[in-house]
């Protein structure tokens, strides 16, 4: 089968194309022919491997040579169910899935079965393979960690990106009064996903308005703590998935339970994980027409190196997909 593979960090110049073994899935696991799979930053950061902390962190690097630890690319996936272990009763071959494997950039990838969940024979193998690391991020930051109700003010900072996309979606099925932040460039396409108010982050700073939420959902991190805090209400909360700079949200992790010790709003930074009740709950969603993936651009399976640089300008409005085409 044909895979990227990598053996050092470094831009996209360090992914190969090459011919691999068909994988074989262990007991708990099933082999995938994978369809379509998205890029997502945390597959741009594993490549590049920088900062060193974060090697150490997300064990990235083999202890002895500190090369990576996975040499296969690929995390988002959806594809048809091949083989599946002994061990495995909820799937069976001919199954057509979605979830999140390692490898997923492969013609073949195996995937723990538990990561894993049918997909509507409505969606797409693109739609589906743009849902799990991003729109599972946004439902749990706004859910689980922003506990969003009817009704609030909510603002998604980064509105246009991948996992802003489905936050702006799915803060409008929760029944809030949605702000996005955006470029000017992007400013329509997130009124058409539903934001009820867009920010143009070139012309208005909100950190400095008179607005005050209930939520604010941050993709990008590109303020201080304290900005936040005067933008948010009495007993608001933040949620920051991360953003751009590193260094600024691995700082903001440490640093936002502190905070939240010490004033009346909450602040969190998380890594979602993925939980196939979540990709049933999103699958769901889409079925019933409250939410739609937002796809930027297609690369075939060869072009995973484009894919990659182009993600790494961090201007893709939502996501970028891979699609794989059936074996002739």
């Amino acid at each position: 089968m044909k895979a990227f593979v990598y053996s050092g960090y470094g831009s996209p110049d360090v992914l190969r194309y090459e011919e691999l073994a068909e994988p074989v899935p262990g007991d708990d696991e099933v082999l995938l022919r994978v369809r379509a799979a998205s890029v997502n930053p945390l597959d741009w950061r594993m490549m590049h491997g920088g900062p060193y902390l974060m090697r150490q962190m997300f064990g990235l690097y083999r202890r002895v040579t500190r090369q990576p630890g996975n040499k296969q690319p690929g995390v988002d996936v959806a594809g048809r169910v091949e083989a599946v272990g002994r061990n495995v009763t909820q799937l069976k071959p001919g199954d057509e899935v979605f979830g999140v494997c390692r490898g997923a950039f492969a013609e073949y990838a195996r995937a723990p079965a538990s990561k894993l969940v049918r997909k509507p024979l409505s969606m797409t193998f693109e739609q589906a393979a743009a849902l799990p690391v991003a729109a599972v991020t946004a439902l749990q930051g706004l859910r689980d960690k922003g506990l969003i109700q009817p009704g609030q003010k909510v603002l998604i900072n980064g509105a246009a990106g991948g996992v802003g996309t489905f936050a702006v979606q799915l803060a409008k099925s929760f029944g809030a009064e949605v702000t996005g932040v955006c470029s000017a460039g992007n400013a329509e396409l997130v009124r058409s996903i539903g934001a009820d108010r867009v920010i143009d982050y070139a012309l208005e700073d909100f950190t400095g308005s008179t607005e005050r939420y209930d939520l604010i959902f941050d993709c990008v991190g590109n303020h201080t703590l304290s900005d936040y805090r005067r933008v948010l209400k009495p007993l608001g909360r933040y949620v920051c998935i991360g953003g751009k700079n590193i260094w600024t949200a691995l700082a903001r992790a440490l640093y936002a339970p502190l905070l939240s010790r010490l004033v009346s709003q909450h602040f969190v930074a998380f890594i979602a994980s993925i939980k196939t009740e979540d990709l049933q709950t999103l699958s769901e969603l889409m079925e019933a027409g409250k939410m739609s993936p937002v796809i930027d651009r297609l690369y075939r399976l060869s072009q995973v190196p484009d894919a990659m640089r182009y993600l790494g300008q961090w201007h893709a409005r939502g996501k970028v997909i891979i699609t794989v085409e059936e074996n002739k």
